[in-house]
């Protein structure tokens, strides 16, 4: 199986379609020896292609969003391809009570939006306050109390809301925390139609014309 293919999947209205975050984030998974029996957490599944995957390896995967849409999309994917999910909707403070897991895989909302305000409707997917931060830093506090020993986090976000935070409050919380793959793609119509506010904040310099995604690992001594 590759595992870093992306299935034809249903995604309903305002359901993030999978597109690069998504692929080196399962190329990441299919690195960590998920295999029968592992428990895995898909937080903010979307359409729970990475949910899918795990569960091809065996796993006991959960996956939770707080979008009805989403949580409707990764049942019907779950269906769809055969194989057992427990989905949930709910936030992710409640997803993480009293858990404990061997991978927790998260490609949260991640883009900076000016002033911070709410995200819009349709936009929850992508939107993460004024420095792309509001959901990265929930889940890096959170992850050392729902990771078993040995167990490990696996993040993705743009480099745009600052890989090295991520990292330092990771180690902090006493994680092994490292930055892993990369990948350099255009920016997408979002980061486009905020590409003037962006590059007033210094967050995108005066000619670029990309967006440096990152994959952070954090295991649990």
């Amino acid at each position: 199986m590759r595992t870093d293919s992306l299935l034809p999947l249903v995604a309903l209205p305002g359901v993030y379609v999978p597109q690069e975050d998504t692929r080196l984030l399962l190329r990441a998974l299919g690195r960590e020896g998920v295999r029968p029996g592992s428990t895995v957490l898909d937080l903010g599944s979307g359409t729970g292609v990475l949910a899918v995957a795990a569960a091809r390896r065996g796993a006991r995967v959960t996956a939770v969003d707080i979008s009805w849409p989403a949580v409707v999309s990764t049942r019907l994917n779950a269906w769809l391809c055969r194989r057992h999910v427990r989905v949930h909707r709910g936030d992710m403070a409640v997803a993480l009570a009293d858990r404990a897991f061997d991978v927790l895989v998260a490609n949260p909302p991640y883009v900076p939006v000016p002033g911070g305000q709410s995200a819009r409707p349709g936009a929850r997917a992508w939107d993460a306050g004024c420095d792309g931060r509001l959901y990265i830093d929930r889940i890096c506090d959170a992850a050392p109390r729902v990771l078993r020993s040995g167990g490990v986090l696996l993040m993705v976000h743009s480099a745009l809301c600052g890989p090295h935070a991520t990292l330092a409050r990771l180690t902090a919380a006493g994680l092994r925390a490292t930055a892993g793959d990369r990948a350099a793609v255009p920016l997408g119509p979002v980061l486009r139609s905020r590409s003037r506010w962006l590059r007033r904040q210094g967050l995108l310099s005066p000619a670029q014309e990309t967006e440096e995604l990152v994959i952070i690992r954090a295991e649990q001594p």
